[in-house]
């Protein structure tokens, strides 16, 4: 059993410290927020995460988790100081690490004996190292520095953490990883130990290729769209191939969330002051923006225009099974339908407070699902929630103005669209025309 402090409380400091409480230490999660750590100690989490609130709350009453906002307090009781702070896109890419050197200086200075810091946000190569200087400059205390970066994922963390597949921990001295590794014992995982410059590219490494096999496939639609060729067969196809596999190549509206998009953002900013080339994670950028707006080219395309049109949004969140508004499609898509004249009617199972705040433009929310597409001229499907993938088609079909659907997530299988009548287009696949006339222009 260890001492933990984890400052931040975001998405990955809560769920980093939560995790690390369940399995036997004691851990202090700080945050300067005041209102969010009163929250917490009140087991009210401020974001969705299936199944986090019944961790914070079962650690909390068993002893091993709390909160607080007083740093040197929550310092001065751990052994493991982990720096989960957020590391926001600046207008010109790069990462902005000023919480994570504000963070770093009160810890230093709060510090009263050796301590192990762990850098557990997302920082660029050689951030590890100024870190470890500017604390040098504010103690006289010994410490070690170590990136263990996090590879989590939304609306799955809990899982990936307790179950994760690896963990990279790039230590100053080897007796840091070492305990590093103890700590990470009992989630019976694959350590990698590396240079502390390598763990942190291997984080932004990571999510540019995943990123990259996204938009790679994104541009494999299009083209089989043009072709006749069926994505989903293609996807399958390659993806049989053990050299490629079979995940993140599900064709769609392209990546969105906390990581992705910032991450590349972040790598080809790193590229540009290193005066190396980024190609590759230019294009992978610029086929994802532009992915987005295919299905608005579908929907103009079947309608003829959008003006006095009702459309249905399914979807607002960037991704099923999180509140997470971060790069999701609905942002720049919904204001877009409304500035071509369409009315909206918007639905989102957790994610519509969330959206209020991102999405300024005067539409219609709903957590019921067939309230949003009554009555509509078309159905815009953005994030496949199961609620969506397992809505009634035939329910969906007579409440519907129009039985247009455009599917930006491939929920359905054509056969089954075209058996309940509808028009149906997705991503890479062939369009499905109703044997019903549709009403279009």
């Amino acid at each position: 059993m260890r001492r933990l402090a984890v400052i931040g409380t975001g998405y990955v400091g809560l769920v980093t410290g939560s995790c690390f409480a369940d399995i036997g230490n004691q851990v202090i999660c700080c945050d300067i927020d005041e209102t969010k750590i009163q929250k917490l100690t009140q087991g009210i989490i401020p974001i969705y995460e299936p199944g986090l609130q019944e961790m914070v709350i079962r650690n909390q009453q068993e002893g091993r988790l709390q909160f607080t906002t007083n740093l040197a307090e929550a310092v001065q009781f751990a052994e493991i100081i982990y720096i989960a702070v957020g590391t926001p896109m600046s207008p010109h890419g790069e990462a902005d690490l000023s919480y994570i050197y504000a963070a770093a200086k009160s810890i230093a200075e709060s510090m009263q004996e050796y301590k192990i810091i762990v850098i557990k946000s997302t920082v660029p190569v050689g951030t590890g190292r100024s870190v470890q200087q500017l604390i040098s400059e504010h103690t006289t205390h010994p410490f070690d520095m170590v990136s263990n970066p996090e590879f989590l994922r939304e609306g799955s963390a809990i899982a990936d953490c307790m179950k994760m597949e690896r963990a990279v921990i790039g230590a100053t001295h080897p007796s840091a990883a070492d305990v590093i590794e103890e700590l990470h014992a009992p989630f019976r995982t694959l350590v990698y130990r590396t240079s502390v410059e390598s763990a942190e590219m291997i984080k932004y490494a990571a999510n540019a290729f995943l990123a990259t096999k996204i938009s790679f496939i994104n541009e494999i639609a299009n083209l089989c769209e043009e072709t006749g060729a069926n994505v989903s067969e293609v996807s399958t196809g390659i993806g049989l191939d053990s050299r490629i596999g079979s995940q993140f190549l599900q064709a769609g509206i392209g990546y969105g969330g906390s990581c992705f998009p910032k991450d590349t953002e972040a790598l080809r900013f790193i590229c540009s002051k290193s005066g190396v080339s980024s190609r590759l994670i230019n294009a992978v950028i610029e086929t994802n923006a532009k992915q987005r707006y295919v299905v608005l080219n579908k929907l103009q395309h079947v309608l003829g225009h959008l003006q006095g049109k009702t459309i249905a949004v399914l979807g607002l969140a960037f991704k099923p099974n999180t509140d997470d508004m971060r790069y999701a499609p609905s942002v720049d898509l919904i204001p877009e339908l409304v500035q071509r004249g369409a009315a909206i009617k918007a639905y989102d199972p957790i994610a519509i407070d969330e959206a209020r705040k991102w999405i300024p433009s005067d539409i219609l929310y709903t957590t019921d699902l067939y309230e949003a597409v009554e009555g509509c001229d078309a159905c815009l499907i953005l994030t496949d929630w199961e609620q969506v993938k397992s809505m009634d088609l035939e329910r969906l079909h007579s409440l519907m103005r129009q039985a247009v659907v455009v599917d930006g997530r491939n929920c359905f299988s054509l056969e089954e669209m075209k058996a309940h009548g509808f028009y149906y287009s997705s991503i890479g696949r062939a369009v499905v025309h109703s044997q019903l006339e549709v009403g279009i222009g």
